[in-house]
């Protein structure tokens, strides 16, 4: 199948199911409505977040670190990624998810037999602070360089873990790269969840082959959908869905099913990580989810 043929498999699923109930959100947290179901999954505003962020104590469990294709790595919590790019030149580290998970990210990169004080960058796909609160705590430890792409600049600034400022040693545009020991990764604008939630691609090489490593932004709409967030949103699906994808990655481990293709792992099986069908099943989620939103916002009584 064409990598790129891929976007029709999960949306012929798709079909949208409302709910007669309100729009936004309540006491508990996001609505459990509108839902959609993809590939015979219900969903719910609710629900995914539920699936991603799980309890707060699955936000800090430490998940057993693992190497996921070639040169990358996981060393995020249970519900929380954060993945290490290593190079012969130095490490890169992406997602340094809340402050105080730093030190377990810490404790994953070295269990793997690598050094933290190896880490030369910081990345992140997005401004909130699951996923880039760690940013200032991780430079201190590395003296890593932390990139962010302009348009979270604003957010970022103002997470100030303890008090402390927000690093930002290059402010970064959509199609920027960052290159170092033979490894590039592209940087690629896909707001809607952010202003600047990026999305990152890369080549990683396993057994002789090189594979399309994608580490997507989510693309959840939250609760209402603005018109710029709309606008932003119909750029970034089809943005997403252009891209090249063997090995699809997210900033909620949920999002690829990491725990599922983390049982599958085994001497002399196949990677159940290098998944070119699977890469954009959470985009579907995301974009019925968008356009489930978008109806029930139109159909609501003003």
């Amino acid at each position: 199948m064409n990598k790129r043929s891929g976007r029709f498999v999960c949306l012929v699923a798709v079909f949208i199911v409302f709910s007669a109930a309100g729009i936004g959100q309540n006491r508990n947290g996001p609505a459990d409505h509108p839902t959609v179901v993809v590939g015979g999954q219900t969903y719910s505003p609710r629900s995914i977040l539920t699936r991603n962020i799980g309890t707060p104590e699955d936000e800090m469990e430490q998940f057993p670190p693992h190497k996921i294709v070639g040169n990358v790595y996981y060393v995020g919590t249970k519900t929380l990624s954060s993945f290490l790019i290593v190079t012969p030149a130095g490490n890169i580290l992406m997602d340094t998810t809340y402050e105080r998970n730093v030190r377990t990210i810490q404790k994953s990169v070295e269990q793997l037999g690598f050094k933290f004080s190896d880490t030369k960058f910081i990345l992140g796909n997005h401004a909130h602070g699951d996923h880039m609160e760690g940013d200032a705590l991780a430079k201190e430890l590395t003296g890593a360089q932390v990139w962010a792409m302009a348009e979270d600049e604003p957010a970022l600034r103002a997470m100030k873990p303890g008090g402390k400022e927000h690093p930002i040693d290059k402010v970064i545009h959509d199609g920027d790269s960052l290159a170092l020991g033979g490894v590039t990764l592209v940087a690629h604008l896909t707001p809607g969840h952010t202003r600047g939630c990026t999305t990152w691609t890369m080549k990683a090489d396993e057994g002789g082959k090189s594979y399309d490593v994608v580490f997507h932004c989510s693309l959840r709409a939250g609760g209402r959908v603005t018109p710029q967030i709309e606008a932003e949103l119909n750029r970034s699906f089809p943005l997403v869905r252009s891209l090249p994808c063997d090995v699809p990655l997210g900033d909620h481990p949920a999002q690829y099913n990491m725990q599922e293709k983390f049982a599958k792992l085994k001497p002399g099986s196949p990677n159940p990580f290098i998944d070119p069908k699977g890469c954009n099943i959470e985009t579907d989620i995301e974009e019925a989810m968008f356009h489930a939103i978008l109806k029930e916002q139109a159909e609501a009584p003003h």
